[in-house]
């Protein structure tokens, strides 16, 4: 056990130690977030491959304290080094994905050109690695005995954490904080698009029971029938009609509780922070007007652990990279509130 009667909770973080400032090492440490630096298919702002490490530096800046949930650090969260491989074929991948992109919005054919052709195959290709590897590191780590997060990266990097989940738990439902349903199919022709990451869920993981997504409000109508053609697994709670409940007098307690009724009682949570509102979040990926406040979601959560569902893991995608770094301070203390929640929903026994 790590010996914490030197370590002061309530001084400066200190850069030497781990995520949060915390000084944990892996072994000794109750839950490891796990850093995904992938962002090859993003279709509008890139930055966020490089969210993992911004967020680590931001992290020395949050209190430890939570008057919610105390202590849920002492259990020991730790965060692993990126995987500098990664980062460096999702550069390279990137690269080709961006010429793509802008080879298709002229409305130029692929299958005319070689070399887009070849690009094509080179992400598909790339993501489906990505997602292997993201598979084979968390189900280390779950058969471990560990409690996992991820931190991307673009949100398409958790499909290989969600079938690990699958694997160790069985039947499960997701609640999906996003300002976009990411229920495209092979959005932009990219099988494993960030826009597809729910698509792909749902189509390659039967023990997926119930995908409940909160916050939407940017979505296309392959996506809408889609829902509505799944509405058995898929429950969508737009943006507008949340607002427009609460204009109307329900409070956001009675509309969380009605979220968290739907979900199974295994429950994992994939948070896009372009769920928030954009104030809090300008540089993610794809910023969207509305949303919601932190505490809102906290609500959420709050209520969610209340319910007696099994919490089994998180990911946190989309943070974006400023020069002001508020989005990474942002990003910093909502996984500093996934971590302990995580730990507080799951005590040693």
């Amino acid at each position: 056990m790590t010996d914490l009667s030197q370590f002061d909770p309530n001084s400066v973080g200190n850069p030497n130690n781990n995520i949060f400032g915390l000084p944990f090492a892996e072994e000794e440490a109750r839950l490891i977030i796990l850093p995904v630096p992938w962002e090859v298919t993003v279709s509008y702002n890139a930055g966020t491959a490089r969210a993992p490490e911004h967020v680590f530096k931001a992290s020395l800046q949050v209190d430890l304290f939570d008057p919610e949930i105390k202590d849920a650090w002492k259990q020991g969260f730790f965060m692993r080094p990126c995987d500098k491989k990664i980062l460096m074929k999702s550069d390279y991948l990137r690269k080709e994905a961006e010429l793509y992109i802008n080879y298709i919005s002229e409305g130029e054919v692929v299958n005319d050109n070689k070399f887009m052709s070849k690009a094509l195959r080179e992400v598909n290709a790339g993501s489906a690695f990505l997602n292997d590897w993201v598979f084979e590191q968390t189900k280390d780590l779950l058969d471990a005995g560990k409690l996992v997060g991820l931190l991307g990266g673009d949100h398409s990097t958790p499909l290989g954490f969600f079938k690990a989940i699958a694997a160790r738990h069985g039947d499960f439902g997701i609640l999906q904080i996003d300002a976009h349903c990411d229920l495209r199919k092979a959005y932009e022709n990219f099988n494993y698009s960030h826009a597809s990451i729910m698509y792909n869920a749902l189509e390659e993981i039967p023990q997926l029971t119930k995908l409940v997504q909160a916050g939407v409000r940017d979505f296309c109508e392959e996506e809408w029938d889609y829902i509505s053609a799944n509405s058995n697994r898929v429950v969508t709670y737009f943006d507008k009609d949340i607002r427009e409940r609460q204009y109307e007098g329900q409070s956001w307690k009675a509309i969380a509780e009605e979220i968290v009724s739907h979900l199974p009682q295994t429950v994992f949570i994939s948070f896009d922070i372009d769920g928030l509102d954009p104030k809090l979040c300008p540089h993610t990926g794809t910023p969207v007007q509305g949303g919601f406040e932190t505490e809102q979601v906290f609500y959420l959560f709050k209520l969610l652990t209340q319910s007696g569902r099994k919490i089994v893991g998180f990911d946190l995608n989309e943070v974006g990279v400023s020069h002001d770094e508020w989005d990474e301070n942002v990003g910093a203390r909502c996984l500093f509130k996934l971590c302990s929640m995580l730990v507080a929903a799951n005590p040693v026994l």
